[in-house]
């Protein structure tokens, strides 16, 4: 999925679409691969027999601002410049802002389809029975796996269940040491391998709290301190695309545990909603 287009292949796929002029640019381009990218645009120029105003014309038809950034594309190698910022994502400098919806959602829908198939229903609810019996349930996770975390936070406090969540890491780790065997630990962390998730995970399970870990790799550090582990399916991508699209899968998996919760125990758990919602209700904004 995460695939990355060359230059050469962006030059011939705007081909239809140029100007003869910009066409003359395109396959002066396509016939000069190996020093193109020692080219001025006065010398690009020259070579297809147009104006220093049409190749930047052409350049800007391929998606970059300016002759400065196309260069940038043809120096950074055979795959020319490009970024994965989210996980699966490659972002080149040509791309459309009208097609970036599209991908996105793409990505979306293959990481939740690993989710659902890589959770059994029986730890689900395996997990959803701990989290409802517990004394109280400490919540773990840094950066953006603090999205989820929190999203776990609202959904078990609207359930009335005592929960916790500190977003200090030392704070974490100081307050799953006090936990006890009533209590239950919930990690966060689609590499697994964050050293201070795996530490406030580890303190819990010494202190006899039944511990949970929700991961994007099965043997990794913080999966190997759970007690469950609820897999989220391969982690792929680099480090910072695994951050940032984790919270994709994470949070569709604290919608099922939220949802087994409640049917755990139907009745007590409506309740405990109705009541959650008696509390805002009337808190929307209203016109004057």
């Amino acid at each position: 999925m995460n695939q990355r287009i060359s230059w050469e292949d962006r030059v011939k796929g705007a081909y239809a679409s140029l100007r003869p002029s910009e066409q003359k640019v395109a396959e002066t381009l396509l016939a000069n691969r190996k020093t193109a990218a020692g080219l001025t645009i006065g010398e690009l120029a020259r070579l297809a027999g147009v104006s220093q105003p049409t190749v930047i014309r052409c350049v800007r038809a391929l998606g970059f601002p300016g002759f400065r950034a196309f260069k940038a594309a043809l120096t950074a190698g055979p795959a020319g410049r490009s970024f994965t910022p989210l996980e699966g994502f490659c972002l080149q400098p040509w791309e459309r802002a009208e097609d970036l919806p599209l991908k996105a959602l793409e990505v979306h829908r293959e990481l939740l389809e690993q989710a659902l198939k890589a959770v059994p229903p029986r730890d689900l609810e395996a997990a959803a029975r701990a989290l409802a019996g517990a004394r109280l349930v400490d919540i773990y996770g840094v950066e953006n796996s603090l999205t989820p975390a929190n999203d776990l936070l609202t959904k078990l406090t609207y359930l009335g269940l005592p929960c916790r969540l500190n977003t200090d890491p030392y704070l974490q780790q100081i307050g799953a040491a006090h936990l006890t065997g009533a209590d239950a630990a919930v990690a966060f962390s689609r590499s697994g391998r964050s050293a201070d998730t795996e530490r406030a995970l580890r303190l819990a399970r010494r202190a006899g709290a039944f511990t949970i870990g929700v991961c994007g790799e099965k043997d990794s550090p913080v999966a190997r301190q759970a007690d469950l582990c609820l897999w989220t399916g391969a982690v792929g991508g680099t480090i910072y695309g695994s951050a940032i699209f984790s919270r994709v899968a994470d949070l569709a998996v604290v919608d099922l545990l939220y949802m087994e919760i409640i049917l755990s125990d139907y009745r007590t758990f409506s309740r405990s909603l109705d009541k959650s919602g008696a509390v805002i209700a009337g808190r929307e904004y209203k016109e004057t």
